[in-house]
């Protein structure tokens, strides 16, 4: 008898008795053994209910994880670069209680770790893995030694195609085989789920590997990080270096260029302006596209007072929300939305609360050449703006976007500008609705946080999309920063209206206008 249909009668015949939890302990145990060129299984163990995973970045999951099977291995291990072992790690859950599906989770940063594999992303209060999807995640072929922004690796060309690319595709089709081995069968569907570099990943997925996954939900992506780091690193900082005051040395103090007293003066008139375009003054602006607000209606016509903004301020706010463009006009990368994180301050802070940042200290600098460094910033390999998805769509992919209003990393409207040119490439947003939605995340900051709802599960609605073909209609949203409040998500054009009746806390009383 073939051994391989022996293994899987057997599972089969297990799965309908009691022996299924000790054949899956021996099953897992013998992954270890698997065969596959380049894959070395490292490590292949069960492990039971209720452990917490160990985040390297901060805490572990508190919420009680079912028992699994771990899966670690690495898949071309090899030398480059200064004699640096690179190879492509990854770690596999497989879940006792199965629901027959695959999720594979993004990556943060630069990668460079295995991150627990629970599928936390845009999954509301239960990850993946409770849920019973079999989850893998990967470092995606390097090690970071400096933190979670370690670009050291670039200089390995190998690694910088994994990172840009090649390996999510990879582990993916490594893991899909470890599943069909552990459980007898294959996935049922296959499902990616990111946010920053893990939104970047999984549009270049749809785009370089469409069809490898069912659906895929993407998250403030880092589409475009060259370009977003001109405009938050250089742009944006030396906008406000103009007004700053300057240090004995003639150095701008770019900490004091906006004062709290502003960044209250311009969130109160923001606030005032747009928050009940919505039908409802609640500290959300559910409507970004349709707030007018302009920060040159705050600019002073006489004597300065605290009651307005110096002109040549306002006109420097305007300028760095408004984004980078050429000597001759061109925009090289999209304006920030007008939003109420934009005068936030730690561990959130917002455009309007400049100083060091994520990407090193802040520029002293007071002018540069957009033309030239804009150019410099494309990149290529990483990039993810090819618009022609006939391919995924046309096998059944869905593809969620959303993006935080509020992200100061990467602007809203850069993925809301992509969303639009791929509609129009694919027959148009009428016709690319149908498996393609795009969601605005009312005050959210990158992926997370803010004064926002910034919980909601975009995973199960994924999977009733295209499990069951029921589209999204909205999804409820909720947070921390406003406990009791629930909110519709709603997908573009749409957003959150107040009917104009019952409780403003309650999301029943909101309608997808």
């Amino acid at each position: 008898m073939n051994p391989q249909f022996f293994r899987r009668l057997v599972w089969l015949l297990c799965a309908l008795s009691a022996c299924a939890p000790a054949q899956q302990l021996d099953s897992c145990a013998a992954l270890t053994k698997f065969k596959n060129p380049g894959v070395e299984i490292t490590k292949s163990v069960p492990i039971p209910a209720g452990t917490t995973e160990p985040n390297p970045w901060g805490s572990g999951h508190s919420a009680p994880i079912p028992a699994y099977c771990r899966v670690e291995g690495v898949i071309n291990r090899r030398t480059g670069v200064g004699g640096e072992e690179f190879g492509i790690n990854f770690a596999l859950a497989m879940p006792e209680k199965w629901n027959g599906d695959f999720l594979m989770q993004g990556g943060g940063g630069g990668n460079g770790v295995v991150m627990a594999p629970l599928g936390l992303n845009a999954a509301g209060d239960t990850p993946a893995l409770m849920r019973g999807f079999a989850v893998v995640s990967t470092d995606t072929g390097h090690k970071s030694h400096r933190g979670p922004f370690d670009f050291d690796f670039m200089k390995d060309e190998h690694a910088y195609l994994d990172f840009a690319y090649l390996a999510n595709a990879q582990v993916a089709a490594i893991a899909k085989q470890l599943i069909a081995e552990y459980y007898g069968k294959s996935a049922a569907h296959s499902y990616f789920s990111g946010c920053s570099t893990g939104g970047r990943e999984g549009m270049i997925l749809s785009q370089r590997y469409p069809m490898l996954f069912d659906g895929i939900i993407s998250g403030d992506p880092a589409m475009r990080t060259g370009l977003s780091n001109l405009a938050i690193g250089r742009w944006i900082p030396i906008s406000f270096n103009q007004i700053a005051p300057k240090d004995a040395n003639g150095k701008p103090l770019i900490e004091q260029s906006i004062t709290d007293n502003d960044r209250t003066l311009i969130k109160d008139a923001l606030l005032n302006r747009c928050d009940a375009k919505d039908g409802v003054a609640d500290g959300l602006i559910s409507d970004p596209l349709a707030c007018d607000f302009d920060p040159e209606m705050l600019a002073c016509k006489g004597a300065k007072s605290d009651a307005c903004l110096a002109p040549e301020k306002a006109a420097a706010i305007k300028k760095a929300l408004d984004g980078p463009k050429t000597s001759s006009g061109t925009q090289v990368y999209p304006g920030f939305l007008y939003d109420t994180g934009i005068t936030s301050g730690p561990p959130f802070p917002g455009l309007l609360s400049p100083g060091p940042g994520i990407f090193g200290p802040a520029t002293t600098d007071m002018s540069f050449g957009v033309d030239k460094e804009a150019l410099a910033d494309i990149q290529p390999l990483v990039d993810s703006m090819s618009t022609n998805l006939t391919t995924f769509s046309s096998h059944g992919g869905k593809l969620i976007f959303y993006h935080g209003d509020s992200d100061p990393w990467f602007s809203p409207l850069d993925t809301f500008g992509y969303y639009k040119d791929m509609a129009a490439a694919n027959g148009g947003l009428e016709t690319v609705s149908k498996w393609s939605q795009f969601y605005f995340v009312p005050g959210m900051s990158h992926c997370a946080g803010g004064q926002a709802l910034d919980q909601f599960d975009l995973l199960g609605a994924m999977v009733d999309w295209v499990e069951k073909g029921t589209a999204p209609a909205s999804v409820r949203a909720t947070g921390k920063a406003f406990p009791g409040r629930s909110r519709p998500l709603c997908a573009y054009p749409k957003h959150a209206h107040y009917k104009g009746q019952g409780d403003t806390e309650d999301a029943n009383n909101f309608e997808c206008r």
